[in-house]
């Protein structure tokens, strides 16, 4: 059966242990991808959201306000088959990270760049062995190769749900270190999310706000925010 009928139909939602993992049951019948993939899920936790998500339909279903289901969806029919390619995409931001080109000016705005992403790129040289080189301006820097290699690993080494969340948390915030850095409980994601904004903070403070732009990063936050969620719910194995 697949899971994308327009109108409810089901009277029962429930979560099923599953080979390789869990599924959800619409009466007893198992949810499928987009794709007529099984929809075999890492963790109950994953599971209970989508389940719930499910459950909270009430006449049409409406993919918007399934966002769970749509990610694991994602990593099911889109990730996992083409693993190769988007780990590459997502590794080759360590080659024109963010945190690693600085404001030629103002200064204040360089030394809040370098007083909030330093400590990133020191976690990422302790955590990897990753050291990445620090430019101002936008011509491009070389980094070390051997920091790159330590930083595709780190991204190959993780599952297809992993790698969807890793995917929105690095293209959204520009970031490879950042978007590792919002996998780990240590970090905050509102603060990481801050951190990725600085240029676009500055440019406010200086000219003020625009309704469109304020109304996109807003979005950017949320999607931010739930890849964060997404991630943990990946990792959460009860």
């Amino acid at each position: 059966m697949s899971g994308w009928k327009a109108k409810r139909f089901w009277k029962t939602v429930a979560v099923v242990e599953a080979e390789g993992g869990y599924g959800v049951t619409l009466d007893a019948r198992p949810v499928r991808t987009p794709a007529k993939c099984a929809l075999v899920l890492p963790t109950r936790a994953m599971a209970e959201a989508i389940a719930a998500e499910w459950e909270a339909v009430e006449k049409e279903v409406d993919p918007r306000r399934m966002p769970v289901t749509r990610a694991a969806n994602a990593a099911i029919d889109k990730v996992a088959p083409q693993f190769d390619e988007v780990a590459t995409l997502i590794a080759a931001y360590g080659g024109t990270d963010l945190l690693c080109y600085r404001a030629v000016a103002p200064e204040a705005l360089a030394e809040a760049q370098a007083a909030a992403w330093d400590p990133l790129l020191d976690w990422a040289a302790r955590e990897y062995g990753a050291r990445l080189n620090v430019t101002r301006g936008v011509v491009p820097v070389a980094q070390p190769a051997e920091s790159l290699v330590r930083l595709t690993a780190a991204v190959r080494a993780l599952s297809p749900f992993e790698l969807t969340a890793l995917h929105d948390l690095v293209s959204l915030s520009g970031s490879l270190v950042l978007g590792l850095a919002a996998t780990r409980p240590e970090f905050d994601s509102e603060t990481l999310w801050r951190h990725s904004r600085f240029d676009e903070d500055w440019q406010t403070e200086q000219w003020g706000e625009d309704e469109e732009a304020v109304a996109a990063a807003r979005m950017k936050r949320d999607d931010f925010l739930f890849a964060r969620h997404f991630w943990n719910i990946s990792e959460d194995r009860r």
